[in-house]
């Protein structure tokens, strides 16, 4: 590889939110680049970390203005840096992002809209999603679902609140514990007897204990497919539009 091949390439920008779901993106960017340009290479990465701590108030309360001022700050961040694009490695965050992008001065790759052209590539149609309690029912993932022609599935209540605490309280910490384990393994074997085809992980710590060995359903890693996508452009020479999500 040259110098001018590796001048032309797009700069990465990770804006993240949990230091798991950012350093899970990092390090499978790299690894994608490495497997796609030769070892040790890959597109030029800059990452922005605000503390995810800085925005929970704004979660649990509903004052979304708040996480928003957080998540435009890391993507200025990343944009100074460099970045032709950026990437969040966070499902929720989508909620606040779908309502900023417009107005950034760097385009995104929308974590919701890779999945499912992931899901699309695949032919599936019912699709189990697991995640935060924001994104098993709030509204990323049914607008590109609507969208794709797919139908969406979720866990029960009860186990929708089991799983969003043990992402918090356990996963976001690196607390791995078996029993945690067996709830989210529980909640896919559930989803395929609701009739899902595939499972989306559709949070960015998900993967630390999930994985195909381990799942009941065929999983899609929107941590790691958002990354992955995301080299793909940086080496693709694709014209980016100034702002807005760019097309998986």
């Amino acid at each position: 590889m040259t110098n001018h091949d590796y001048e032309q390439m797009k700069t990465v920008g990770i804006a993240a939110h949990s230091y798991e779901g950012g350093t899970l993106s990092f390090l499978t960017a790299c690894r994608k680049g490495a497997a796609m340009l030769g070892p040790h290479m890959h597109p030029n990465i800059v990452v922005s970390a605000i503390p995810m701590g800085l925005s929970m108030d704004g979660w649990e309360n509903d004052h979304l203005e708040e996480v928003i001022k957080h998540h435009e700050n890391g993507i200025e961040q990343v944009r100074k840096a460099g970045a032709d694009f950026f990437i969040c490695p966070d499902n929720t965050s989508h909620i606040v992002l779908n309502k900023i992008i417009d107005h950034q001065k760097i385009p995104g790759l929308s974590i919701a809209q890779v999945v499912c052209h992931e899901i699309q590539k695949n032919g599936w149609k019912k699709v189990g999603l697991l995640g935060t309690k924001w994104t098993m029912t709030g509204p990323v993932y049914p607008k590109e679902f609507e969208s794709c022609g797919l139908e969406k599935l979720i866990p029960n209540e009860d186990t929708r609140m089991k799983i969003n605490e043990a992402i918090f309280e356990e996963l976001c910490q690196s607390t791995f514990k078996e029993e945690t384990i067996q709830v989210f393994v529980d909640a896919i074997k559930d989803l395929k007897e609701q009739g899902a085809e595939c499972v989306v992980l559709g949070c960015t710590e998900i993967p630390l204990i999930i994985n195909q060995e381990n799942s009941a359903l065929p999983i899609l890693d929107s941590t790691r497919l958002q990354a992955e996508y995301a080299v793909q452009l940086a080496l693709s020479g694709r014209e980016l539009p100034k702002a807005g999500w760019v097309k998986p």
